[in-house]
């Protein structure tokens, strides 16, 4: 058995802002990612590889927002994060507030290969990558006029567009199952709209916003950064499967709809099991989410 789901944010996604044919461009980008990541499974690979690969593809596709399509500071540069755990070992790799790093999860991965540290920030992140032979690339790399705009909007005092509206809406993710029977989970976003002082959220985080452990699952998490950090989501979901012994759905339902309620959060995660089973589910108004598994066919969902 092996199965892969991702994600490409959740949030507050008005129907009448995504029309037909943004809709299908999304719908695309997802199913890209979700074809890149399984076609590793199915032919044996790794669930690590298959986890980076699909991670890679959102990156790389700016509508998402992680990667080149990251939305904006307050300030107006884009600050990277993104996280990667294997689920056989326990070893995790992360890095935070990357500004010239084209594709932050291969960056994880190589902290996590390469280096004796779990996370790493900033210059001293991005000089790790060039001695292991990484080349970076210009700040003018991650500009998308979309997200430009958002942030001129929330500069211009649009309260329709502060807190959770646009702020973790794209964030990727990838969790996968591989035919060895491990588990792998990783994580990448821009962050929020319009953040300061170096503000970092859940995503880098391990146990927070990635988590991956082949006695339970691997979850990757998408919403409200602050509130997913309090509750230590995806550690917290793991934690119910191996411990609490319940269903992985079950798991997911407690903590989307009841830890993060109860503290006023927003947001979902995709999760998988040993077993292949696997749960996407999200208390805010849509996830960006696509599935596939060695019984079951290719599911993409917005709503």
């Amino acid at each position: 058995m092996y199965g892969l789901a991702i994600h490409g944010g959740a949030g507050t996604l008005p129907r009448a802002e995504l029309d037909a044919a943004k809709e299908r461009q999304f719908r695309d980008g997802l199913a890209e990612a979700l074809e890149a990541g399984y076609a590793i499974l199915r032919k044996g690979g790794a669930s690590l590889d298959a986890v980076v690969q699909s991670v890679v593809v959102l990156e790389d596709n700016p509508l998402f927002n992680a990667g080149r399509g990251a939305v904006f500071t307050h300030e107006g540069h884009n600050e990277l994060d993104a996280s990667i755990m294997d689920g056989g070992t326990l070893q995790a790799g992360a890095a935070c507030g990357l500004t010239h790093i084209k594709n932050p999860i291969e960056l994880a991965r190589t902290i996590m290969e390469r280096s004796p540290y779990v996370m790493l920030s900033g210059a001293g992140a991005e000089e790790f990558a060039v001695q292991q032979g990484a080349t970076l690339v210009p700040t003018s790399y991650f500009y998308t006029e979309a997200r430009w705009r958002q942030l001129e909007r929330i500069r211009g005092g649009d309260t329709a567009l502060s807190g959770l509206t646009i702020s973790h809406v794209g964030t990727v993710g990838a969790v996968a199952l591989d035919q060895q029977g491990h588990l792998a989970a990783g994580t990448s976003t821009g962050g929020m709209t319009g953040k300061r002082f170096g503000r970092i959220g859940d995503t880098p985080i391990i146990g927070a916003g990635t988590y991956a452990d082949d006695r339970a699952a691997a979850v990757s998490a998408t919403g409200h950064g602050e509130v997913f950090i309090r509750a230590a989501v995806a550690h917290d979901i793991c934690a119910r499967v191996r411990f609490a012994q319940l269903s992985l759905q079950q798991a997911v339902r407690e903590v989307v709809h009841g830890e993060l309620i109860n503290l006023h959060g927003e947001g979902g995660v995709i999760a998988i099991n040993c077993r292949g089973e696997i749960s996407m589910q999200f208390n805010s108004e849509g996830m960006f989410r696509a599935s596939q598994t060695a019984h079951s066919p290719i599911e993409i969902a917005i709503y």
